[in-house]
């Protein structure tokens, strides 16, 4: 098929979804002149991509032309949307076209529909590549056993639970860990649960980890938890953001069932929750707790926030926002 679409936030299995495509349709020999990496986010740069896919390649095998960030199913201009679906049946023969994209497919658009008309013609392919959601213990267990068989390797079921519990949605992470525990455990052996816990450790860091502490009376532990994703990075504010976020769903879900609300779809839409079966999840989690104290947690989450703005270093921001209030 002549037109690729690769697009979800799980940048890892892109990338080598993308360059397993490359390896196949390229001629080592010709690469230099029938591969083409082009930027999206330059306008300049998506309209050569349409004007190289017209072009035939070289010498032996295909030619790739690999567009990522590829603006042509989300907001793209008038003149290149027109652009785009004239291209769409003039790429050259021998040629594929590469477009890559961590978001989903506006399907509203023009060119989205003049794709999936393709696709459903069977002349081009789409194919997505979506992270578990943070909460989703078993959609990253399935991540983990997908990834390792992507990569050619054995994994025990307890092994991959021990990973979606070290690593969480983490796929780039995950990647490495298993190329490592590949090596650990030699050529074509199986990776089994012993050394994943002698390579990898214990569990993942998370926002939504360290707020379920929160919500459990150890704000001890939610600041340890806190604490050790500020070493790896994370950002404060976002930090705050995602606690922000799992909070006020508490808050929500505990109102709508003191009202008498039962359908989960409906509590789900009010507290912006995209999937409804979190709802039942989250249900478990509050079950016995009082609204009040989900507000008293969302004043002290205000306190952190505007601490950090004004501010003050984020490992005392929660401390003392979350420690000294407690």
């Amino acid at each position: 098929m002549p037109i690729h679409l690769f697009w979800g936030e799980d940048e890892a299995a892109r990338n080598r979804a993308v360059e397993a495509l490359v390896q196949e349709q390229l001629d080592p020999t010709w690469a230099s002149l029938n591969l083409s990496r082009l930027d999206g986010n330059d306008g300049g740069q998506a309209a050569q991509a349409l004007e190289e896919a017209r072009t035939p390649p070289f010498g032996a095998g295909s030619r790739v032309v690999l567009l990522q960030r590829s603006p042509f199913c989300s907001q793209c201009p008038a003149e290149l949307a027109e652009g785009f679906e004239a291209a769409l049946a003039q790429v050259a023969d021998g040629c594929h076209l590469v477009l890559v994209s961590p978001g989903k497919p506006d399907a509203r658009l023009r060119t989205t529909k003049a794709l999936q008309k393709l696709v459903k013609a069977g002349l081009a392919r789409e194919q997505s590549f979506a992270l578990p959601a943070i909460w989703d213990g078993a959609g990253q267990v399935d991540l983990v056993s997908r990834t390792a068989r992507e990569l050619g390797l054995s994994l025990e079921p307890a092994a991959a639970e021990a990973l979606a519990d070290a690593i969480g949605s983490d796929s780039s992470r995950l990647a490495s860990e298993l190329e490592k525990l590949s090596l650990f455990v030699g050529s074509g052996a199986t990776i089994g649960l012993a050394a994943v816990q002698a390579l990898v450790g214990g569990q993942a860091t998370s926002s939504l980890a360290a707020g379920d502490a929160l919500l459990a009376g150890r704000p001890a532990d939610a600041i340890a938890l806190l604490d050790a994703l500020l070493a790896t990075n994370e950002p404060a504010l976002r930090i705050v953001a995602a606690l922000s976020s799992q909070i006020r769903g508490w808050l929500w879900v505990s109102l709508l069932e003191r009202a008498g609300e039962q359908d989960v779809a409906v509590i789900a839409k009010a507290a912006g929750i995209g999937n409804p079966k979190r709802i039942y999840v989250m249900r478990k989690q509050i079950r016995g707790r009082q609204s009040a104290v989900f507000l008293r947690l969302l004043g002290q989450l205000l306190e952190v926030e505007a601490a950090l703005k004004r501010g003050t270093p984020a490992g005392d921001a929660f401390r003392d926002g979350f420690l000294l209030a407690g």
